[in-house]
């Protein structure tokens, strides 16, 4: 049943509102369980989550929790979606159906198939093609509304990249990645001193019975209000460098099976258990290319055809002998690279868009390629040298960045999450 994990980590949610119905002779069908400022919740979106997470959690071999615990935790899912939901239509966020068709493609890869292949695998499983559809492109919007709601917001200063060497250095020997779990116990916004200590014994009421046995996915079902509560509260593979400075030092004490005591945050009071661990060499050896290129963009004036052209006549330029760095300074349009002759510097795969790297991968050094389009306009590019490198330094430096990042991004979502809950309408009807 490979497809009801993979359902659970895109969403684990139901299908947009839909309008109640009526049988023929008029006996109500559905029914609503939450209005959700502009929307609704049915009553049977809850019950295909809650068919689907008991199936889920059979499947896994996790013991489900008291049905009303379930049926709570799950509705109140469906309302942060829902909320996530509004927002994003109301900011003009969308995922068209080529982003769509990509994503599923890599699903199937990702599950040993072609992608033409995935409604007759899915409805193997017993999962209507069209629902999951719908499921990923939701699962896609929101995570499109994450990123301009929080990513974006998250700074990653100098100094924080220069703590971050300085403890990867100090601990060179011992980094190792971490499968963890977590529950959380969450405390409400503006906590009173009564209530934090009333949360913090519910959460050793939680480590306790742990401590005593008690199954942790089990446990995360029924208490967390994690972003992963449904999913056991798994929060798989973490870099040790990249857990947040307050958690590191509960979850790197601990070895595989473990749980750590409760850590407060301004989230709550989180307990996590170490599933797994593995270790890693980090010297990098990348092939680098190193390029210039020149950049001309459309406008109301300047067609395709002129720009292609115009491109075309400096690369006979360059050919016959002229400077490209000495052209690129005077024509090219990339605020970024201009001024240094278009020289891009030293970069990994992966680092342009896909267009301007396929161009790149079959060049030469000292080749000059044919004009291209990319989104941000007509190119030439210049490969002036590719080489393996060394890159140990420069990715240890993305890693910090991209560290720091993951390290604020979980606590800054769930404070944004309990942000928009907060701030939306909710009449809950019974679920």
């Amino acid at each position: 049943m490979r497809f009801i994990l993979l359902l659970a980590c895109l969403s684990g949610l139901a299908d947009a509102p839909r309008a109640a119905t009526l049988s023929d002779s008029g006996v109500l069908l559905d029914r609503i369980v939450a209005l959700v400022d502009d929307g609704v919740v049915l009553r049977s979106e809850l019950e295909t989550q809650v068919a689907m997470v008991t199936r889920r959690l059979q499947e896994q071999g996790t013991a489900a929790p008291p049905e009303s615990v379930l049926r709570e935790q799950i509705l109140e899912s469906l309302i942060v979606q829902q909320v996530q939901m509004q927002r994003a239509e109301r900011l003009g966020i969308s995922i068209s159906d080529e982003q769509l068709n990509i994503a599923l493609a890599r699903v199937a890869e990702r599950n040993g198939f072609n992608f033409s292949e995935m409604p007759a695998a899915l409805a193997a499983d017993g999962i209507d093609y069209s629902e999951f559809r719908d499921q990923l492109r939701r699962e896609m919007v929101i995570d499109a509304l994450r990123q301009r709601d929080v990513m974006a917001r998250i700074a990653v200063s100098e100094r924080e990249i220069e703590r971050w060497l300085e403890q990867y250095e100090a601990n060179r020997g011992n980094q190792i990645d971490y499968d963890i779990s977590q529950i959380l116990v969450a405390l409400p916004a503006d906590a009173t001193q009564a209530q934090v200590a009333e949360v913090e014994a519910r959460a050793r009421d939680i480590h306790a019975r742990l401590l005593g046995g008690e199954d942790f996915a089990a446990m995360a079902v029924a208490e967390s209000a994690g972003q992963q509560a449904l999913s056991g509260g798994r929060l798989g593979w973490r870099q040790g460098a990249q857990l947040p400075q307050q958690f590191a030092p509960a979850i790197q004490g601990l070895s595989a099976g473990e749980i750590s005591e409760p850590v407060r945050s301004s989230s709550g009071f989180h307990i996590f258990r170490v599933n797994e661990t593995r270790g890693g060499d980090d010297t990098v050896l990348e092939v680098q290319t190193r390029a210039r290129h020149i950049l001309i963009t459309t406008n109301e004036v300047l067609d395709d055809a002129t720009v292609r052209s115009q491109l075309e006549e400096i690369r006979d330029r360059v050919l016959a002998g002229e400077s490209f760095t000495d052209i690129a300074m005077i024509e090219s349009e990339d605020p970024g690279s201009a001024t240094r002759g278009g020289d891009l510097g030293w970069n990994p795969p992966g680092t342009f868009v896909p267009e301007f790297e396929a161009v790149l991968a079959e060049l030469q050094p000292g080749e000059l390629s044919e004009p291209f389009r990319s989104p941000f306009g007509w190119h030439i590019i210049l490969l002036e040298d590719r080489q393996e490198r060394d890159t140990t330094d420069e990715v240890k430096r993305r890693r910090a960045i991209q560290a720091i990042r993951a390290s604020k991004l979980e606590q800054e979502t769930e404070l944004w999450l309990r942000k928009l809950r907060d701030e939306a309408w909710v009449e809950i009807r019974g679920g």
